[in-house]
């Protein structure tokens, strides 16, 4: 990691008072007109750098946005001034940055928090807030952390991976492949499921850079993170409250509000709570082809997963089981094995004696062997799945 020249202090608070004075986020550019304008004369490429230092000292994540910048990073995690942990895909890594002492931590997180709208003090020592630029944020005072400040960032890859890409990588299986485009041809709705950092995301946006361009999708997240290769996607994005609890708009009220603004394909980027029942009421009310995910751990674990979601609704099991089972047509499970993230069972869903029941129809195992289970032909002669059928 190349190290950044340091930004005097004179010149930050200088650049910040006049940032705050314009009210606006500045950009790249901004930030390069007003170090040349207050730091004095440089030279084009002392010039680049100090912007590059500057900017992310006034939004971006300070010392830590180098490691953000880097290619592969998926979460920058802080423990203390100099206990900084990258993940790159194959498991954490300790970097070698020093960011001062405790206080500079402190700080750093408070102002991050604030940058995401969130309140970050004694009296609110835990905050989660989205950035500008769509990364999240997670961090942590003391005592509640112990010792020192905890922050976690998690970055966004606006990077959209064919379906192809996906395969050549070993992240889906050909035949799974084939399966997965047939599913978005005939609009089936699906859920895509898997632990966190197993790739759900880049899965879905996969998924929906299939559907036909004359189609209007229409995103619902809490950040903007889904990034279809698509020429019709609106994006509606949760606010959470401000310090003063007022203002706050919540996924299952954007659910709703989807539901009158024309779309073809409602996509909800991540299913945790209550929003569930406005979900499956949309899958059950006509819009087929929509999407949401879910953490679970295999597709069989699915229904135990949204029965805790469906709880927080005030849904009953039996509400639940009959929601599902007639609007959700197929789990999609994605495993993550040390440093490889993959689709790893295929699941139908249908209402049992007991209930919900997803069942495995396709598995894929670490080493790439597929297992088909008793319900794959039925499955795929619903669906029209034909080996080779893939785009």
């Amino acid at each position: 990691m190349a190290d950044r020249p340091a930004v005097p202090d004179g010149l930050l608070a200088r650049v910040r008072r006049r940032v705050a004075a314009d009210g606006a986020l500045p950009d790249g550019a901004s930030i390069g007109r007003l170090v040349r304008e207050l730091g004095g004369v440089l030279g084009e490429e002392d010039l680049a750098a100090l912007a590059a230092a500057v900017r992310a000292e006034v939004v971006g994540a300070g010392p830590l946005q180098p490691l953000l910048d880097e290619p592969g990073v998926t979460d920058v995690l802080v423990n203390g001034p100099r206990s900084v942990w990258v993940d790159r895909g194959r498991g954490l890594e300790r970097r070698d940055v020093d960011l001062g002492d405790a206080a500079r931590v402190r700080a750093l997180a408070v102002r991050l928090a604030a940058a995401g709208g969130q309140r970050l003090d004694d009296a609110a020592p835990v905050a989660d807030a989205r950035l500008p630029d769509g990364s999240r944020v997670h961090a942590v005072l003391p005592p509640i952390s112990g010792e020192g400040t905890l922050l976690r960032l998690r970055t966004l890859r606006r990077v959209a991976f064919s379906m192809a890409e996906l395969v050549a990588a070993g992240s889906v299986a050909p035949l799974v492949a084939d399966a997965l485009a047939a599913l978005v041809s005939r609009r089936a709705n699906l859920l895509v499921s898997g632990a966190t950092g197993s790739g759900k995301t880049t899965l879905l946006s996969s998924l929906l850079s299939l559907v036909p361009p004359d189609e209007r999708i229409l995103v619902i997240e809490e950040a903007g993170e889904l990034s279809p290769d698509h020429p019709h996607v609106v994006r509606l994005t949760a606010r959470r409250p401000n310090v003063e609890g007022a203002g706050g708009v919540d996924l299952a009220a954007l659910v709703r509000h989807a539901l009158r603004m024309r779309p073809d394909r409602i996509v909800l980027g991540e299913c945790r709570g209550a929003e569930v029942r406005e979900v499956l009421t949309a899958l059950n009310t006509g819009h087929d082809g929509g999407c949401a995910t879910v953490h679970a751990n295999a597709v069989e674990d699915v229904p135990a997963r949204l029965a805790a979601l469906a709880a927080l609704a005030g849904m009953s099991e039996d509400a639940l089981a009959a929601q599902a089972a007639s609007g959700v047509d197929a789990v999609v499970h994605l495993r993550r094995d040390g440093g490889r993230r993959y689709v790893a069972q295929l699941g139908r869903v249908r209402r049992g004696s007991a209930g919900l029941v997803v069942e495995q129809v396709l598995g894929v195992a670490a080493a790439g062997t597929l297992t088909t289970g008793s319900g794959w032909a039925d499955f795929a002669a619903r669906w029209g799945i034909v080996r080779g059928g893939g785009r």
